[in-house]
């Protein structure tokens, strides 16, 4: 069987990308690697991807140069987990108090890790975990 590496690339569609961007960069601290009026990818660590994309903007195919890009969109409010240290949880906590924004929940998973819940300008639930919430992670 074929194996996977990992996933590279995940997407949320955003109403108004200019805030999205704003908010990606301001308080999770994303390097953006290229956009336009569409779309916008952000680096989140080494090797992965966030993709912002306007509602609406991708429902018909796209063509670049090297081939073409199927349709695709969603609607509703989705949920996103990035993984942290344990040692930084803290800090994450102070960063968002300083930054204004909500954490909504407050988890201590049954193997020992941690995870804090909030939401992005578009209302989908963002998380920060740290290691021992999954028997892989």
């Amino acid at each position: 069987m074929p194996q996977l590496s990992g996933i590279l690339e995940t997407a949320v569609y955003v109403e108004d990308m200019d805030r999205s961007i704003r908010f990606y960069q301001e308080v999770m601290q994303f390097h953006k690697l290229i956009g336009d009026e569409r779309f916008c990818a952000l680096q989140i660590a080494r090797q992965q991807v966030l993709l912002l994309f306007k509602k609406g903007a991708s429902t018909q195919p796209v063509i670049i140069e090297g081939g073409t890009i199927p349709a695709h969109d969603g609607s509703g409010q989705t949920h996103l987990a990035f993984a942290i240290s344990a040692q930084e949880l803290g800090s994450w906590e102070r960063w968002f108090e300083q930054h204004q924004v909500a954490i909504e929940s407050k988890v201590r998973w049954e193997r020992g890790g941690q995870s804090i819940y909030f939401r992005d300008p578009d209302g989908h639930l963002l998380e920060l975990v740290t290691p021992g919430c999954w028997a892989i992670y």
